[in-house]
């Protein structure tokens, strides 16, 4: 999810005064395409590619079963039981389905991260489009939707054992993205995040640490309406350490190094686009810049996989008294404006760039800040997404290497 303003090349296939509700913002507008009309991104669920996805995953019985439980219900109430419950559900089945619990419900690779996304896309379709047989007002049925939403990513069910003697350290994900260039795409960050959440690792120097995992959306309006701080508030001042994920650049794994508090407008999964600095609660306050704190040298120096791992402090900048944007190699200097941070200027950096302020804004010294993993690649032949298979043994080779990577890293910088 990396994409500067000027070098397009690099596009990948694309606190502590503040009170507690201020950091949460407000709810999300989920229903901003008004109830009872799809929005585009479960517009594109009518295509062949989710449709055998779904099938090959044996996730194709996710949202009939779901229509039919919606039939059954006779009241809000009920609705709202109903979406946690399933929400949560679906969540706990796509990690159980990719960390080998359970059937595979199909031939696909149990690694995928994708049946999980077009899944959700359905339940969300579904209740968006349902007319209840009681009285049901649109703030209620967005209020709904966020529930399925945040409870179908793990942000809801994010519980670390009681006790000590070991890190508690929690990673994010995303969806796949740039579904119009090619609807196949998997995101390898969304695949971490469902292979690590639950579990345990050992760190190099023998700690062991305790993994969850949550996912986000790629869209802007959710970032703006609050979604990060409202799933990691809670969380931040529990944990020994954070990794936000997504995917990058090719071939190269990069620790961001500085994230920059601007919007540089690239289309999101419901095709709309958003310029002009991050927004987030008290303004007056914000910073141009944040910054890793992970232990980025030891991140590098480590043999964590195949993939060079590199510490990333390219960002662009208006630099203090000027007016046009230059790219600097080794961070910002004083007093600039942000136009990219290392990670970009799309939703990546903005999730870097919301997690570390939240860490800052709560005054928590601990690890935090993002890596971006390699992009996810088809096998030679089959990059065309007019005619090729959803899935080849290079492709499933490659996510697995980067996920096998990414927790390898997660392990140092738990340390």
């Amino acid at each position: 999810m990396v994409r500067r303003r000027i070098r397009v090349a690099r596009l990948a296939p694309a606190l502590a005064a503040l009170t507690f509700c201020a950091l949460l913002g407000p709810a999300p507008a989920q229903a901003a395409t008004g109830p009872r009309t799809a929005t585009v991104e479960e517009q594109r669920l009518a295509g062949p590619v989710p449709k055998e996805i779904l099938e090959r995953s044996g996730f194709s019985d996710v949202a009939p079963e779901f229509t039919r439980a919606l039939d059954g219900v006779r009241s809000a109430e009920a609705a709202r039981r109903l979406v946690a419950r399933e929400g949560t559900r679906l969540w706990q089945r796509a990690v159980d389905r990719v960390q080998g619990r359970g059937p595979a419900g199909g031939d696909l690779s149990r690694d995928d991260d994708r049946p999980l996304y077009w899944a959700r896309l359905g339940l969300t379709r579904e209740l968006r489009l349902w007319e209840p047989q009681f009285t049901l007002s649109d703030a209620d049925r967005a209020a709904l939707i966020d529930s399925l939403e945040q409870t179908s990513r793990g942000q809801k069910s994010v519980r670390y054992p009681e006790g000590k003697g070991f890190k508690r350290v929690l990673v994010t994900g995303f969806d796949p993205f740039t579904l119009d260039s090619d609807i196949r795409i998997s995101n390898p960050s969304g695949a971490t995040a469902l292979a690590l959440d639950g579990t345990w690792l050992r760190t190099p120097d023998g700690q062991l640490a305790r993994i969850e995992a949550v996912t986000f959306p790629v869209r802007w309006q959710d970032f703006a309406d609050g979604a990060v701080e409202r799933a990691l508030t809670p969380v931040l001042p529990k944990v020994d350490a954070f990794t936000t994920v997504s995917q990058g650049r090719v071939g190269r794994i990069d620790v961001e190094r500085f994230n920059g508090a601007w919007r540089g407008g690239f289309w999101d999964n419901v095709d709309a686009s958003s310029t002009g600095t991050v927004p987030v609660s008290d303004p007056a306050s914000q910073p141009q810049w944040t910054r890793t704190t992970l232990p980025y040298q030891r991140i590098v120096a480590a043999k964590t996989g195949p993939f060079p791992v590199y510490d990333h402090t390219d960002v662009t900048e208006i630099p203090a008294g000027a007016t046009t944007p230059v790219d600097r190699p080794d961070g910002p200097t004083p007093d600039s404006a942000a136009r990219a941070g290392g990670g970009g200027d799309y939703l990546s950096n903005e999730i870097a760039y919301r997690a570390t302020l939240l860490r800052d804004r709560l005054g928590l010294g601990i690890p935090g800040g993002h890596v971006h993993t390699p992009v996810l690649e088809f096998g030679p032949g089959n990059t065309d997404p007019g005619t090729g298979t959803v899935s080849d043994p290079q492709f499933v080779r490659n996510r697995l290497d980067i996920v096998a990577q990414m927790r390898a890293i997660v392990a140092v910088a738990a340390q």
